[in-house]
């Protein structure tokens, strides 16, 4: 079996600088992508202004309005809550979710983050696969906080190499990631274990910085690639990764 996955920050549904309202673009660009689970971040849950200024809004939440007749399993996390709405994690699956939880791994009252898990059915295993969605704080000792938070968790609930999927916007430049989370959790970064690094995803026109991560337990990579560009660049400011993963025998 093979399992396509995506992670992509979509940036509520508006391109670079918040000059286009594109989550209808977001939406069929998604599809082409032609993902078993999809990892997003910044993804707008409510929001009870842009209707009255974007006539095109959808009445459905964000991950559901990109989930249409394409996943048929959703789940989604609200992590930054404001008076007029709040956005956060969400992953999309064409698998059965068997579980779902957020957990608050907000650092300051500034920036509001969570870890999205989900336990979720998929072909080739005779256990739940864990899947978790996350967006790491802007600051380094933040986002030390954050994976040690997230490494317990795995540690807790995803214990003796138990099959694992962690894939988000890490905002990691220095790519210390592999020291605090990789190696404690025996995870392989889909993209570092054939080029030596992870992949560039922003900005999306034309990448420099290492943001995005794709890590996996109990999974092979047998591919993984970065969109960006036209017309990805016109959707959002990050790139977006995909990875083919099959089970370790």
């Amino acid at each position: 079996m093979t399992l396509r996955i995506c992670s992509y920050n979509i940036h509520k549904g508006f391109s670079q600088f918040n000059r286009r309202m594109v989550v209808h673009e977001l939406r069929d660009r998604l599809r082409t992508l032609d993902s078993d689970l999809v990892f997003l971040q910044e993804v707008q849950g409510l929001h009870l202004v842009h209707p009255n200024r974007h006539p095109n809004w959808p009445a459905l939440p964000q991950h559901e309005f990109l989930a249409e007749e394409a996943w048929h399993e959703t789940a989604y996390g609200g992590n930054a809550v404001y008076d007029h709405g709040h956005h956060g994690n969400a992953i999309l699956s064409r698998h059965a979710i068997l579980s779902q939880a957020n957990q608050d791994v907000s650092d300051h009252r500034f920036e509001r983050r969570g870890l999205l898990h989900c336990e979720i059915e998929l072909p080739g295993f005779d256990v739940p696969v864990h899947c978790v969605c996350v967006h790491l704080g802007l600051i380094g000792g933040s986002r030390r906080r954050q994976m040690e938070a997230l490494a317990e968790r795995m540690e807790r609930l995803a214990p003796d190499g138990a099959p694992l999927i962690i894939a988000g916007d890490f905002n990691d430049w220095r790519n210390r990631a592999d020291n605090l989370l990789a190696h404690r959790l025996g995870l392989t970064e889909a993209f570092g274990s054939g080029r030596g690094r992870p992949a560039r995803s922003y900005p999306s026109a034309l990448p420099f910085f290492r943001l995005d991560r794709i890590y996996v337990r109990g999974f092979r990579v047998r591919r993984a690639e970065v969109h960006f560009g036209a017309p990805w660049a016109q959707i959002s400011d990050h790139a977006a990764l995909t990875a083919e993963l099959e089970p370790l025998a």
